[in-house]
């Protein structure tokens, strides 16, 4: 997949394209069939498959004070769009000069002269420009006056009927369902950052862990322990995962995610990792003392591999 972070970085001539647009935060089961029709309409019409989004959520700059907490960084987002099979990505600076266009600037800039787009894929509440002046109806009109196609994409409804959506997403995660984050994201929801020196109570207890350094690309889930995975240099390992403060010990960090790797002992310091939710096994608790703390962390380990499917040791 071709990444562009400007209009000026897309190649003159481009496409002609078929074109998406939106947040896409999470590129969720909704946002995938969105790319999947895109796919089989561009390639019926001979078209490059292009998603447009953005930089960061709309309302950081116009209202940061109720603006959602992302699912993904910049990069994630990227990782995940190009793993759809798009053929390209233009990820748009969200500044304050791009959202005062008109709605007929960001069409004649973008779509047409950037782009070369001959059919636009959109749900039926798109806007686009200055507050959101842009409809579906005038998109329609523009595409009849520059001669491309709008068509307009149903909402993707999960096992309850919802629409799927990266709100939903973040509601699960923050009550620990893990698991029903990953049905509506498609895979397992993850977060990535490098590994810091702890404390080192883990290894003192038998269980040592990797702990996260706090500024974490994703969306961390409610506190509590996990079953899950860790990825390091493209291998994927089961783990144990904890997040939250450690109520047993004090002055231990909110919020830090701490990943304990089963049956290997790797050096993981400076290294980037992921670490990926698969189900929610307990919350936290604080224990009276070392011992029912170990014989807990056991269980832990054990709820783990059952729930990952492996042999019990």
């Amino acid at each position: 997949m071709q990444l562009f972070r400007s209009l000026a970085e897309v190649p003159d001539p481009y496409g002609p394209s078929a074109v998406t647009i939106g947040k896409f935060d999470g590129v969720h089961a909704g946002h995938r069939a969105v790319i999947r029709q895109l796919l089989s309409e561009a390639e019926h019409r001979g078209l490059t498959a292009t998603v447009v989004t953005f930089d960061r959520h709309p309302l950081a700059l116009l209202n940061p004070a109720i603006c959602p907490e992302s699912l993904l960084s910049n990069e994630q987002k990227a990782e995940r769009l190009a793993e759809t099979g798009v053929h390209a990505t233009l990820m748009l600076p969200f500044d304050r000069p791009f959202s005062e266009q008109s709605p007929e600037e960001f069409v004649e800039k973008v779509l047409v002269t950037g782009l070369d787009a001959k059919l636009v894929s959109v749900g039926s509440d798109f806007r686009y420009g200055a507050k959101g002046r842009g409809t579906v109806d005038s998109l329609i009109a523009a595409g009849q006056q520059f001669g491309f196609e709008v068509l307009l994409v149903d909402d993707v409804r999960a096992s309850q009927g919802r629409r799927a959506s990266s709100t939903w997403i973040r509601e699960v995660l923050a009550q620990g369902d893990v698991a029903k984050a990953a049905e509506l994201l498609g895979k397992p929801a993850t977060v990535r950052s490098v590994v810091v020196p702890g404390e080192k109570r883990g290894r003192e207890l038998g269980f040592p862990t990797a702990n996260l350094k706090p500024q974490l690309e994703g969306l961390i889930p409610a506190d509590g322990i996990y079953a899950g995975w860790l990825t390091v240099d493209g291998v994927t390992y089961p783990a144990a995962i904890s997040v939250g403060n450690n109520p047993t010990f004090d002055g231990v960090p909110e919020r830090q995610v701490e990943a304990y790797v089963l049956d290997e002992d790797i050096d993981l310091y400076g290294k980037t990792v992921e670490v990926s939710f698969a189900e929610y096994i307990r919350g936290m608790v604080k224990f009276d003392g070392i011992v029912p703390l170990i014989a807990q962390l056991e269980n832990d380990v054990d709820s783990t591999r059952n729930l990952l499917g492996m042999p019990k040791l």
